[in-house]
């Protein structure tokens, strides 16, 4: 069995681990400016919209069998986004904004539409929702390094636009936990659990998924493109739910926001060329 693909995993988790605890630790500095937060977010919501359709669907249909594989596909990808769109309408997790601005903004809308609580859920809501969310994302990260044990083509990079796209999401849903938790009065040591728990999970689900997989043999079947499919969808409805609630608040920052936007999607379509010009190039030597 080649190891590298197992190292990698290794190290996707503890770079992923590290990232979401320096995420959560940054609630203790104090709430960034939420202009700031806006363009880190349309940057990482670019870059994940680029990653569910460049990486994670086209390797789900290069893993589903048949002569519908391209039906099965979408239909899988749409249950991805269904069921996160569930997830968000009954945890109410998505919300990475805890700046001054966004906190009159959204008071001021409140008001003006009959009212609402301070918090558009409990900690415990919000800490379900993002835990069912990074499940998603381990998954999606253990089954990306069980296909590049499969195919050699891929081994060059395993898992390598998943891993950015958790690790440049994942701190900003740790900060989300985090300041929910401080503002609602929370001691620093339930904190400190919370963040190092919450740090574990993707790596955990990840790691889990791999070996159930290969233990399984579902690379033999369809299930590793049916997840992969699943992924995509809901990465692409994650990457949405960042974009559209603020495109009307944000109109005097139209201009940051687009640009970081592009900048999220190029990158993630220079890291595809990249992967796509090493598979071509191992399949070159193969070809000698």
């Amino acid at each position: 069995m080649d190891l590298s693909p197992i190292l990698f995993l290794a190290a996707y988790s503890v770079i992923i681990f590290s990232a979401s605890l320096i995420g959560g630790k940054l609630s203790d500095v104090g709430a960034m400016t939420h202009t700031r937060i806006q363009v880190v977010m349309s940057l990482v919501a670019g870059f994940i919209l680029g990653i569910s359709i460049f990486h994670l669907l086209p390797h789900g249909l290069e893993r589903i069998p048949g002569p519908h594989a391209g039906e099965k596909a979408v239909i899988w990808m749409m249950v991805g986004i269904v069921v996160m769109i569930f997830l968000l309408h009954i945890f109410h997790f998505h919300q990475h904004d805890f700046s001054d601005e966004a906190s009159d903004h959204h008071h001021r809308h409140h008001h003006r539409h009959g009212g609402s609580k301070e918090h558009s859920g409990s900690v415990l809501s919000v800490a379900l929702g993002l835990g069912l969310h990074t499940i998603t994302e381990g998954v999606a990260l253990g089954t990306s390094i069980q296909v590049a044990l499969l195919d050699e083509h891929l081994a060059v990079l395993p898992g390598m636009a998943v891993f950015f796209a958790i690790l440049l999401h994942k701190p900003l849903d740790a900060y989300s936990i985090l300041s929910l938790m401080k503002s609602d009065g929370h001691s620093r040591r339930s904190r400190k659990a919370a963040n190092i728990a919450f740090a574990l999970l993707c790596p955990i689900v990840a790691l889990a998924t791999f070996w159930g997989v290969g233990a399984f043999a579902w690379g033999e079947g369809n299930a590793i493109g049916y997840i992969l499919a699943f992924a995509a969808g809901a990465f692409l409805c994650i990457a949405l739910s960042d974009l559209l609630p603020e495109i009307h608040f944000h109109s005097h920052d139209r201009g940051k926001l687009i640009l970081a936007l592009l900048i999220g999607i190029g990158l993630s379509y220079a890291l595809f060329y990249i992967e796509s010009a090493a598979s071509h190039g191992m399949e070159m030597l193969d070809g000698h």
